[in-house]
This record gives C-alpha cells, sequence and structure tokens, in this order.
C-alpha cells in the first residue's frame, strides 16, 4: 500500500525522530496530490499552497525545483493514488538540533463510487471569517476535524459537514462543499476562512465554462432546504454526490454528473 518514502529527497524506512514537531506538537503543514497515470495533478497548484502554508509558519521549504522532483519521483512510481507532502519544523526538544523534516510518499487509494451522508457538526475552532497568523495554510494539526468526522459516524452518518456557532456552512473536515439552487452551482466563500481547496478551484472554472452560474457567499444550514443537488468535492472523493445533510435527502443529479465527468477529463480518466 505505502510505496516509497522520501525524507529530505532521499530514500527512508519511513522513521522521524520522536522529537519531532509534528511528533510533539502538530507543528508543521501538508498537501496531498493525486497521482493519475504517474503524473501528479495540479502539480504548481499544490506547490503555491505549500508555499503559502509554510512561509505562514516560518518554516523554510527546498527549492522548488528540488521539491517537485521528488513529487515527480514518486508518483511515477505510485502510477494512480495519493502523493503526501508533510513539512515539519524540525526537532522540539530543547538543545536538540534536528532539522526541519520534508516527506514524501505514495499510496494507493481506490476512487469511491459511494454517496455521502454528512451530519452537521458545529466547529468553534474554525476561523469562521476572522481573520489570523494562519488563515488559510494547511496545517497537520487536524485533531478537531477528525473529531467532527468520529462524531458524525457515531450518529450513524459517513462524515460531518462543519458549520459556524450562528449555523452558517464552512466545509467538510477534509473536503469542500457546494450545491445546486436555481441551477446556480453555491458554495462557501473563501472569506470565510475554509480551504483554498484545489479540487474546488478548478471545478469552478469548469463550471463556468460549461455554463453553469457561480455563486461564492456565506450561507445559513437552512439555505438547503432549497437545494436539489449537493456535492462533496476534495483531491480524494474528487467530486461525490451527497444525499443527505442531517434530515435532509438529495438525489444525485444531472449537474454533479457534468461536472464529474468533465473533471475526469481534465485529469486524463475521460474516454
Amino acid at each position: 500500500m505505502i510505496g516509497q518514502v522520501l525524507i529530505n529527497g532521499a530514500p527512508s524506512d519511513g522513521r522521524i525522530p520522536v522529537t519531532d514537531s509534528s511528533v510533539l506538537r502538530g507543528d508543521g503543514c501538508f498537501e496531498v496530490i493525486r497521482a493519475y497515470r504517474g503524473r501528479p495533478f495540479a502539480l504548481d497548484d499544490h506547490l503555491d499552497r505549500l508555499q503559502r502554508s509554510t512561509r505562514a509558519m516560518g518554516i523554510q521549504l527546498p527549492e522548488r525545483h528540488e521539491l517537485a522532483a521528488w513529487i515527480e519521483k514518486v508518483a511515477a512510481e505510485q502510477v494512480d493514488g495519493a502523493i503526501r507532502v508533510v513539512v515539519t519544523r524540525g526537532a522540539s526538544v530543547p538543545g536538540i538540533d534536528d532539522p526541519s523534516l520534508v516527506i514524501v510518499f505514495g499510496h494507493r487509494w481506490d476512487r469511491s463510487e459511494d454517496m455521502a451522508r454528512l451530519h452537521p457538526v458545529t466547529a468553534p475552532w474554525h476561523a469562521a471569517g476572522v481573520d489570523w497568523a494562519l488563515a488559510g495554510a494547511k496545517t497537520i494539526s487536524y485533531a478537531p476535524n477528525l473529531s467532527a468526522t468520529r462524531a458524525a459516524q457515531a450518529q450513524g452518518f459517513d462524515d460531518a459537514l462543519l458549520v459556524s456557532r450562528d449555523d452558517t456552512i464552512l466545509e467538510g473536515p477534509t473536503f469542500s462543499v457546494a450545491w445546486i439552487v436555481d441551477d446556480v452551482l453555491e458554495t462557501p466563500t473563501l472569506d470565510l476562512g475554509i480551504l483554498d481547496s484545489i479540487t474546488r478551484r478548478h471545478l469552478l472554472e469548469i463550471a463556468r465554462r460549461i455554463g453553469i452560474q457561480v455563486s461564492e457567499a456565506s450561507w445559513r444550514l437552512d439555505r438547503l432546504d432549497d437545494a436539489t443537488e449537493v456535492m462533496a468535492w476534495s483531491t480524494i472523493r474528487e467530486v461525490q454526490p451527497v444525499v443527505m445533510v442531517g434530515e435532509r435527502r438529495f438525489p444525485p443529479g444531472p449537474i454533479t454528473e457534468a461536472l464529474a465527468e468533465r473533471f475526469e477529463e481534465i485529469v486524463g480518466l475521460g474516454t
């Protein structure tokens, strides 16, 4: 399942120091890049976002061409699956001078054909529009998000839909969300502090290109009372129909299907 592991560009058995910031403090950032037929999708977009994350955290990255070469090497071996890039600050124990780490490895991740059922979970830790130092950074500190996923699963759902304290729709723990109202594709604005998802960005471009009106704004959860389709977007999920949000039910719809088909074309899987 796990392919080649590179740490700072060198082949590794995957072991890292117990003193590393990622272990002791959750202090680092990451990217997940999908490999299709041995090539990383939207590599420049992911590297741009990784640079923004490390800049916000004050962590130095290797030269961009070196990092790209490491990712491409792992993707070529993995062929199809997920390529994970984790950047740590280095040692978090006084007196130890271990450097920052850039970990690159690949693993298999089959495309899911399932439909998602989401349970709304309040996310008091989410910025929800309040500006702060790490707004938009993709940090490795995902414990609150994964706790929300477990809370949703305990209620019999597949995953969570994060909402603010005033019921503003935000995002999923590891994915973006969008829905259709009166043939308009609606999705939460980045001004809410949600992740600038690469998949989201490409799908909004696709939607506009095929003539679908797009609206990025702030909506409360009851906006979904008027929705005819709901979908989840991410590197791993790609375009996934959402058939339940709480007690609300949604059939898979034609716009979700059209976006999924166009996305398959741009990643090279279309027929």
